[in-house]
């Protein structure tokens, strides 16, 4: 049975929190369940790297200095294959449609070259990927860029924008071991442009937005709808059935009918605007497939 409710409170308690809060909020969404995150944690589908040094910058925040050690490790998936022209294009026309897997470690206190207490974290990328940065101010700038955003997420933290690259020294301190998912998280489809062979002026009618699935575990669906008109999530409906996914946009901007060909659990499913990305995220946990 279709579950047509789980949008209104997550998504509209979103809107009204502040904007670090919110970005919480909308990770913890994506969390089918308490049970759930236990058993990611407990889960044996990690692997340990050890990341080699490549560059190392030098930032502040608040609380003082801070390095990060820009590291690489072939262990982690490379991004998609695109010229610079490309990427500049995609990140102009949606900031969310590039993805540069990396690691992100954990913080560790040092000693910076004039014996004065500070912190420094381990960013590892995949290494063809650096090597071909290492040749391109442009991707140097875009990795330093989108790894400082990922550290002050998942930290808590507010860095200086600015910062320098060190000419004497390729990492502060030590590079430290880090845990990677063993597999990259299997892509299920894109299934943005498979059922609309022919994209849609406004006059013609509500537009089909770009959907992506993935499985982020055996037994959780994970989905983004890139829903670039929006400021937020005023006015839009989410229907989600056991193999059927419906969305619709206010004033007929978008709709959504897809098909899935997966049993999911409605009635644990979760939603979240994010209003940075402009994307609705879903979580649709599945159901156990009788034996």
């Amino acid at each position: 049975m279709a579950n047509s409710k789980l949008l209104a409170p997550e998504l509209c308690e979103t809107e009204t929190m502040g904007a670090e809060t919110a970005r919480f909020e909308e990770l913890l969404l994506l969390q089918a369940s308490k049970e759930f995150q236990q058993a990611q944690i407990t889960r044996p589908d990690s692997t340990q790297i050890q990341p080699q040094p490549g560059f190392c910058i030098k930032t502040n925040s608040s609380e003082g200095k801070v390095f990060i050690n820009i590291c690489h490790s072939a262990s982690i998936p490379p991004p998609a294959d695109v010229t610079e022209d490309e990427l500049l294009q995609m990140l102009e026309e949606d900031q969310a449609g590039f993805r540069i897997p990396m690691s992100l470690g954990e913080p560790h206190a040092e000693l910076d070259a004039k014996g004065q207490g500070c912190t420094a974290y381990d960013v590892a990328v995949n290494s063809d990927f650096y090597r071909r940065m290492q040749n391109s101010d442009f991707l140097r700038e875009l990795v330093v860029t989108i790894a400082r955003e990922g550290l002050e997420d998942k930290y808590s933290l507010q860095l200086n924008p600015e910062w320098r690259m060190l000419k004497n020294r390729t990492f502060l301190g030590s590079i430290s071991q880090q845990n990677i998912r063993s597999q990259q998280r299997p892509r299920i489809q894109e299934l943005g442009n498979l059922s609309m062979p022919d994209s849609r002026k406004d006059d013609e009618g509500p537009e089909k937005p770009h959907l992506t699935l993935w499985m982020e575990a055996p037994d959780l669906l994970l989905a983004e709808i890139d829903l670039p008109k929006l400021n937020g999530a005023l006015g839009l409906s989410l229907e989600i059935g056991e193999n059927h996914l419906v969305m619709r946009g206010p004033q007929q901007l978008y709709h959504l009918d897809v098909y899935i060909p997966l049993r999911i659990n409605s009635d644990e499913s979760k939603a979240a605007f994010h209003q940075k990305r402009k994307q609705l995220m879903v979580a649709m946990p599945l159901l156990s497939v009788p034996s």
